[in-house]
């Protein structure tokens, strides 16, 4: 007998991906609990190991070594991934607030968002300083600078240890260029507080070898352009400002409704807040039991615990108590691959103790990046011929990935006649064409299976995804049904989830100039997200069959989303690229609809890939068609994907409809199915410059591709 899955019938929410959490997840998805919805909230897709952040701006590691991949890690938990900073949380209504999306809620939370800085209150700071946190940015500019030549002049704010670790390291990468430099670290009190007395001798005198200069019991009075300003007067002169100090608690926590200690969550024996159903752990957290300093290693030590009682407060298990260490190893870098190891007051240096830092830093780091895999379920032993063959070796795609083959679709559709003379017929269009009353109508409805867990980033591709149709024929969205698919929930999951689709849905339909007007819900084994939708042409709509040859091909947006989602679902592909490919996917073309309104055919770019539709409109026009491939745009990481030979479950069928077109390489991706993709439109060469300005300063990143051509068929140029 078929066994339906199991309904969902509780929210545990992650706040903030920080090192409990990471472990979190990573246990969740060796063992998760059933019936539990896990969702994970953070700012990006990757969250850095602050650990290998001095190794890292001393050129011992490359930057994609610091981050753990939480868009992986959520897909092996079977964690939803929410991509955006949380503003707010109310813990009496059970929600969470991240800009630009409905409220989150929750049966039962847990923060571990660690903390931030008053660096940016500093006079100046926000204007000629680089904060260390965010890393991306911060990674970003230091490269820059260190790339640069002639006497370096850097200053860090702050004389505690990371502040120490940061000069340390700056030092060392800045000799190691060759670069002169004067290099200063400003404290407000006394450096190395935190520290044996042993220790922060040792630590003084690398810093001293290293050329660091140590300004002491100064505060910092304001920064200005090249130069900080301390409260006696001195200035320092330096180009590349940071600061590590001022640490202190993200300004939402205090409207939480929490009891807190200095800004920071409150916590028991067992991580739990005054909140029953709240936890917290890492720098965010006070254990009130025990209290004790901030550092890396107690939120480690924490996520055990906090596991099992997240498990307990969704009903399944006993609380256990977290007895954090009197005591810990405190490993501090030291520039060069050279470190000291302190415990108990007393303090050793050298390489040998790097390169035990660094065999633990990495130890931690590789329970992410080499996640177990997860065995495929077994087929019965007694199953029909094909059976195999047809479940294949991967996941099935989401998105237009799982669409039906075109030649598929062309068997089964066989033209009729109409009967009616007010549908007047089109060559293959994106949508049908109506005569209403004197006007012009456009409709077309259009489905997706979920490619992403969020249910609000889901319903906004699927959205923009239905409305490609009708910007396509540079018609005017109208209204929309929604017809949705829900996975089994419970009633108050349904509501939940059903509300979060709605108001993303209302949004990107109302920004259109369209409306929802009704639809249709039903349960399933999965989201399955679709529209159907009406559209007003005021002029002629744009067809298949307009294209001339010597039309300028241009193309709206990059491709590759096919490639990239498949890859996510198998745990391949990088967070940052899954993050930018879900980005392009939520773009609409509105604007860009109306912009090439006079464009003499287009078509929006789906499941047929970007070869299969052009082919579309090439014969619709008969035409053939040229592509420049080395000017056809791609998402990041598509190309190298490609290579690895991952492939979109629709790729097989596409790549059948054009064999005439080489394969390999960049060529590849001419198959791939996109899912809300960019308008695809065949314009006057004359016209095609300003078109593309147009688009350009609409935001859109377009570019000629290729011309319609005379003959048939296609043919790629570079």
């Amino acid at each position: 007998m078929h066994q339906p899955p199991l309904p969902l019938t509780r929210d545990l929410v992650l706040i903030g991906g920080g090192h409990s959490h990471a472990l979190v997840l990573r246990k969740w998805g060796i063992s998760p609990l059933p019936g539990a919805r896990l969702t994970l909230i953070n700012p990006g897709p990757t969250a850095p190991y602050s650990g290998m952040l001095p190794g890292f701006v001393a050129g011992h590691y490359g930057r994609d070594e610091l981050d753990i991949d939480l868009v992986r890690l959520a897909r092996f938990s079977g964690a939803r991934l929410v991509l955006g900073a949380v503003t707010g949380m109310n813990a009496a209504a059970k929600t969470v607030t991240v800009d630009g999306r409905p409220p989150i809620s929750y049966d039962v939370a847990s923060v571990n968002v660690g903390i931030t800085s008053d660096m940016p209150a500093v006079a100046g700071f926000s204007g000629h300083a680089v904060p260390a946190k965010p890393l991306g940015p911060f990674a970003q500019r230091w490269a820059d600078y260190l790339g640069g030549s002639g006497l370096a002049r850097v200053a860090v704010i702050g004389g505690g240890v990371a502040g120490a670790e940061l000069i340390m390291a700056m030092a060392h990468a800045l000799k190691a260029q060759g670069r002169s430099a004067q290099i200063t670290l400003v404290d407000q009190a006394t450096a190395l507080s935190a520290t044996g007395p042993k220790a922060a001798r040792l630590i003084r005198r690398a810093m001293a070898d290293l050329g660091v200069t140590l300004i002491e019991n100064t505060g910092v009075a304001r920064i200005e352009a090249n130069k900080l300003v301390l409260a006696s007067g001195q200035e320092i002169e330096a180009e590349f400002i940071t600061g590590a100090a001022g640490a202190r608690a993200y300004d939402w926590i205090a409207q939480a409704g929490l009891e807190l200690h200095q800004g920071y969550i409150s916590v028991d024996e067992t991580l739990c807040s005054s909140d029953p159903s709240v936890f917290a752990a890492g720098d965010c957290a006070h254990l009130s039991h025990d209290p004790r300093p901030k550092a890396g290693v107690y939120a480690v030590r924490e996520a055990p615990i906090l596991i099992n009682n997240l498990r307990a407060a969704l009903g399944v298990g006993q609380m256990k108590p977290y007895r954090p260490q009197r005591d810990y190893l405190k490993l501090i870098s030291l520039g060069g691959k050279s470190a000291l190891a302190e415990r108990l007051g007393t303090a050793f240096q050298g390489g040998v103790m790097w390169r035990w830092k660094d065999h633990i830093d990495q130890t931690f780091m590789n329970r992410f990046r080499d996640l177990p895999a997860m065995p495929q379920p077994e087929l019965p032993r007694n199953h029909a011929n094909g059976l195999s063959e047809a479940i294949g070796d991967k996941p099935m795609c989401g998105g237009c990935g799982a669409k039906v083959g075109r030649s598929t679709l062309r068997r089964a559709l066989v033209p009729t006649v109409s009967l009616r003379n007010d549908i007047i017929p089109l060559p293959g269009d994106d949508a049908a064409l109506l005569q209403t009353g004197g006007v012009q109508q456009v409709l077309t409805s259009d489905h997706l299976r979920a490619l992403t867990d969020d249910p609000v980033i889901m319903a906004r591709i699927a959205a923009v995804h239905a409305l490609g149709d009708i910007w396509a024929m540079g018609a005017e969205p109208q209204a929309a049904t929604a017809t949705l698919i829900l996975p089994r929930l419970s009633a108050i999951l349904q509501q939940r989830t059903l509300a979060e689709i709605m108001e993303a849905a209302n949004q990107v339909i109302s920004a259109s100039g369209a409306e929802i007007v009704g639809g249709h819900t039903s349960v399933g084994d999965e989201l399955t997200i679709g529209f159907t939708l009406t559209g007003l042409c005021r002029h002629p709509p744009v067809s298949l069959s307009g294209g001339q040859a010597g039309d300028v091909l241009i193309l709206t947006k990059p491709i590759g989303s096919g490639v990239i989602m498949a890859a996510e679902m198998a745990g391949q592909a990088r967070g940052d690229w899954v993050a930018q490919a879900l980005d392009h996917m939520t773009h609409p073309q509105g604007a860009a609809s109306r912009i090439l309104a006079e464009a003499h055919a287009m078509t929006d770019v789906t499941g047929f890939g970007l070869a299969g539709h052009l082919q579309g409109m090439a014969e619709a026009s008969g035409c053939g068609a040229e592509l420049d491939i080395s000017a056809i745009p791609v998402l990041p990481g598509a190309v190298a994907l490609s290579a690895q030979g991952v492939r979109s479950t629709l790729y097989p069928e596409n790549r059948n409809l054009a064999p005439e077109l080489p394969t390999g390489g960049k060529a590849d991706l001419l198959f791939d199915p996109q899912t809300a993709g960019g308008l695809l439109a065949a314009v006057s060469s004359e016209a095609a410059d300003d078109l593309l300005s147009a688009l350009s300063a609409a935001g859109y990143p377009a570019v000629r591709i290729g011309a319609l051509t005379k003959g048939r068929g296609l043919r790629l140029i570079d």
